[in-house]
């Protein structure tokens, strides 16, 4: 049997009578910047989020590099976040000059450990930026008092986690903004690059607007130095299709984690991922924790399982950060994620057949 770690012709074959017309009406109308459907999409993405306004974006990446800039943050400036998650996170502060500070995560959610903010905080830091890591929301509450507590901003990284919930709260309607990816692999994704940014704050809104068409108001006048950060209209015309199915497929990969789940309580060297009771998660990924690792992953491999090591390398430990002046030994808990960690086909298409084998596989692995 083979089992592909992600399947999206599955999913295209079930939309693609309702996306070959959409398509075709952008190439007939030749408007492949802005528009309509952008200001569209924007509109339903913000109602979808519980935020005020949304900016479409190139992508999930741009999302966080207009967001730093429209905050003014930059070099001088320090921004805490986690060493366990996409390089983005990390490359995006750095990009625009500030010093990404690292905090180490949660052994079971992986997500930022909130209990160790505090004390990373300095008299040079602006922002803290929070990962909604596999599909799974930080712990919000914690992280929203420091911020408070010492007038810094709070920029949720929710690239992975769209529709997830804390407390009832949607993904990026918390913090003073948040970033979304429609990277195709995402729950969410478009038939390429893109992203939006969702904020609450109204004249934030319109400087992000400015930003990712080069800080321009009104044409070739310019506010500020933005970038080129404009999300295709193609993008938004095949999100605004995709959408509707959102939460049906967030759901199905739901029950999908809670049939391994049920599996996996037998098989004891398997650790899978916790949900905190206040939590919904999308499962973006659904990643187990087990020994022998890199074993499993090339006999599941050879059994015809796709799987992914996300992340086999902490940010802190990474080359390009080594000026930072981190090392081994820093952030133990990310490490040992970086080890010990899997992730596990979870798409909404996946079978009950392809489940049972997949962790039919990784008990006889273990066994």
């Amino acid at each position: 049997m083979q089992v592909p770690l992600l399947d999206l012709k599955a999913q295209y074959a079930t939309i693609k009578d309702e996306l070959s017309p959409v398509i075709e009406d952008v190439m007939d109308s030749q408007y492949f910047i802005g528009g309509p459907a952008v200001q569209e999409l924007e509109g339903l993405i913000a109602g979808y989020s519980g935020c005020k306004g949304a900016v479409g974006v190139s992508s999930g990446t741009d999302a966080l590099v207009l967001s730093l800039m429209a905050l003014g943050i930059g070099a001088g400036d320090e921004v805490i976040t986690t060493p366990y998650t996409f390089f983005a996170t990390a490359g995006s502060i750095r990009r625009t000059g500030a010093k990404p500070v690292f905090v180490d995560i949660e052994p079971d959610t992986f997500n930022i450990d909130t209990a160790r903010i505090a004390a990373a905080v300095t008299d040079k830091t602006r922002a803290i930026v929070p990962v909604h890591l596999f599909g799974q929301m930080a712990d919000m509450d914690p992280i929203m008092e420091i911020a408070e507590k010492r007038d810094l901003y709070v920029i949720e990284d929710a690239a992975q986690a769209i529709g997830a919930t804390y407390k009832s709260a949607k993904a990026g309607s918390i913090g003073t903004m948040g970033c979304l990816s429609f990277f195709p692999s995402k729950n969410l994704g478009g038939l390429g690059d893109g992203g939006m940014v969702v904020t609450q704050d109204e004249e934030l809104l319109e400087r992000l607007r400015q930003g990712r068409n080069h800080g321009q108001n009104p044409k070739y006048y310019y506010k500020w130095v933005g970038g080129n950060f404009r999300l295709d209209t193609l993008q938004a015309a095949g999100l605004i299709v995709k959408l509707r199915h959102l939460d049906d497929w967030s759901a199905k990969r739901r029950a999908n984690a809670a049939k391994y789940d049920a599996i996996f309580a037998e098989i004891e060297p398997v650790t899978t991922p916790p949900v905190r009771d206040y939590n919904v998660s999308i499962y973006n990924q659904y990643v187990i924790r087990v020994p022998r690792r890199d074993e499993l992953q090339a006999f599941l491999k050879d059994s015809g399982i796709g799987t992914a090591v996300y992340y086999p390398l902490s940010l802190h430990e990474q080359e390009c950060f080594a000026e930072l002046g981190y090392k081994r030994g820093d952030f133990p808990v990310s490490e040992a994620a970086a080890d010990q960690t899997l992730a596990l086909p979870v798409y909404p298409e996946l079978t009950d057949e392809q489940i049972e084998y997949t962790a039919g596989k990784v008990r006889e692995f273990l066994s």
